[in-house]
């Protein structure tokens, strides 16, 4: 379960932790009807920006975020103190519900082991394709891809923005760069966007834009019901 590399020839670097479903099989037993269903997944990521900018590099990983997510902390410090989230080896969904059968989670060992196995392999991959980038082009853009249900109550209120742009608060890239993804979305006005609300990027986002160094790092989260229908089987929709 390698990641998957696509160097290309931008500044740009599109990152991809969540889009992968595969789930080793002595992990896939553990898990009950509600893992097995892994309705957290970001569907479709790929085909969403496949071909979008053809002369960027794509860096994903195959491996399910119910197996280690590849967009947290590696020691699973929390991104969000205070607020509900999910952690480096998830033992809830996005709901809130287990998705482990009982007595069956992982164990401290178990987790370590998984984030040197899974989780390291793909920020390698990452590092690996960010420095080639700002050895050519003298910066480079991380941009992190990520989409999720509209409505997660566990995780928030309402319904959430359909493009939600996070750059820690910031302090992720350069200011021009943040604007101008901000007024981008914002002219596409059939659709709602905020800046760093209640996702202001995960670990990736904070871990690598180093703006002053020239590296550049966004997280966008959008609204899974603008491509696609927000339950099994999770259909792509076309026309949108």
């Amino acid at each position: 379960m390698k990641p998957f590399v696509k160097p290309g020839s931008s500044p740009l670097l599109l990152a991809q932790p969540h889009g992968g479903i595969e789930i080793p099989e002595a992990i896939l037993v553990r898990l009950n009807a509600v893992g097995h269903a892994r309705a957290d997944t970001d569907w479709h990521i790929s085909r969403l920006y496949d071909d979008l900018l053809p002369d960027a590099t794509v860096v994903s990983t195959p491996v399910h975020r119910y197996v280690v997510d590849a967009n947290r902390d590696p020691a699973d410090v929390s991104l969000y103190p205070g607020q509900n989230t999910t952690s480096l080896c998830p033992t809830t969904s996005f709901d809130g519900t287990e998705i482990y059968l009982d007595g069956q989670a992982p164990s401290q060992d178990e987790i370590v082991e998984r984030q040197q196995r899974y989780h390291q392999p793909y920020h390698d991959a990452l590092r690996q394709q960010l420095e080639r980038i700002h050895q050519a082009h003298g910066y480079a853009i991380l941009y992190d891809c990520h989409s999720i249900r509209s409505q997660l109550p566990f995780l928030f209120e309402g319904r959430l923005p359909d493009f939600n742009i996070g750059t820690n608060s910031g302090s992720s890239c350069d200011p021009s760069i943040e604007s101008a993804l901000q007024a981008r979305c914002t002219r596409a006005t059939q659709y709602s966007s905020v800046l760093n609300g209640r996702f202001k990027g995960g670990w990736t986002t904070r871990h690598y834009g180093e703006p002053g160094r020239g590296f550049h790092a966004i997280q966008m989260e959008l609204a899974q019901c603008n491509y696609m229908i927000e339950g099994a089987p999770w259909h792509y929709v076309d026309d949108n």
